[in-house]
């Protein structure tokens, strides 16, 4: 109600607002606060006549994200800002602050583990580049479901000699090598650490099973080792 009222009027002191609904002035600042935390834009005019309003602009072109959209966005945005690419970086940070707000406390520790699993390393070579695809998406929606879950996968896969291997993997990070991306893995069949290019998974089953994760210095050689 709050934020209709602030819209659709020109100029609101906290006084009026307090006093048209039957609270305090610290009660309506309170409340002003928490509607900027959650990401609305609430601009104020200081001096005479002056007041608070909700900038007519917010809401232009508002979406409704589910929470694994929205989560997707912010690893998203979180690679960009890896990357440091100054051409997209200009407005990542506020819309990133918006997307954050519009969780649970609990969510946000959720996306923050989640943020954390995102690795980024230098560019692919340009042999690598030339012979990346694009994984299919049946493969790369299971990864994606089996990543955020914490479940065990199990994969075929092509090896750069063509060899073609069934693994049991779980997908403890991802890792983007610009334009390449790979899942850093514990291998259930070599019993070690690997890290495999997603698109040589030919085919990717969920299992059911969840693991627990492992700490990134446990992957530190699997970083720089290319199943």
């Amino acid at each position: 109600m709050l934020a209709v009222e602030l819209k659709q009027d020109s100029h609101r002191t906290v006084k009026d607002l307090a006093r048209q609904h039957g609270v305090s002035e610290r009660t309506i600042t309170r409340d002003l606060a928490l509607m900027r935390d959650q990401g609305m834009q609430i601009d104020a005019d200081r001096g005479r006549g002056g007041g608070v309003r909700l900038n007519r602009n917010w809401g232009v072109g508002r979406l409704n994200l589910d929470y694994s959209e929205a989560v997707d966005l912010l690893i998203s945005i979180a690679v960009a800002e890896q990357m440091k690419s100054p051409l997209f970086l200009a407005n990542l940070d506020s819309v990133r602050r918006q997307l954050v707000a519009s969780f649970s406390p609990t969510k946000r520790e959720s996306v923050d583990r989640l943020r954390a699993r995102i690795l980024v390393g230098a560019t692919a070579s340009t042999y690598v580049q030339a012979s990346v695809t694009a994984p299919p998406k049946r493969i790369v929606q299971s990864l994606h479901q089996a990543f955020m879950d914490l479940e065990t996968l199990e994969i075929d896969y092509k090896s750069e000699d063509g060899a073609v291997s069934r693994r049991r993997i779980d997908p403890h990070y991802l890792l983007l090598k610009y334009p390449v991306w790979y899942v850093v893995s514990f291998d259930h069949l070599r019993n070690e650490p690997r890290t495999f290019r997603c698109d040589r998974i030919l085919n990717a089953s969920r299992t059911g099973d969840v693991f627990s994760l492992l700490p990134k210095s446990t992957f530190q050689l699997s970083l720089i080792w290319n199943d």
